[in-house]
């Protein structure tokens, strides 16, 4: 459960803000997401590989 002290006289906008900021940092989203559907191993690693892949040709592009 978050807890966001509201302030006296501090505006309700900055307050859910702060909200926001700190359900994001959390990662529940994130994780009930993920959560939804089931991923075999084999499947999670192999984009995991891929996603490697990509970042390794997008350094070795910037180095040229």
């Amino acid at each position: 459960m978050l807890i966001i002290p509201v302030k006296e006289g501090e505006n309700i906008d900055r307050a859910l803000k702060r909200f926001k900021r700190k359900f994001d940092r959390t990662g529940t989203m994130r994780q009930l997401r993920k959560r939804q559907q089931f991923t075999k191993p084999s499947v999670s690693r192999r984009q995991e590989i891929m996603k490697a892949q990509y970042i390794q040709t997008l350094r070795d592009k910037e180095e040229m």
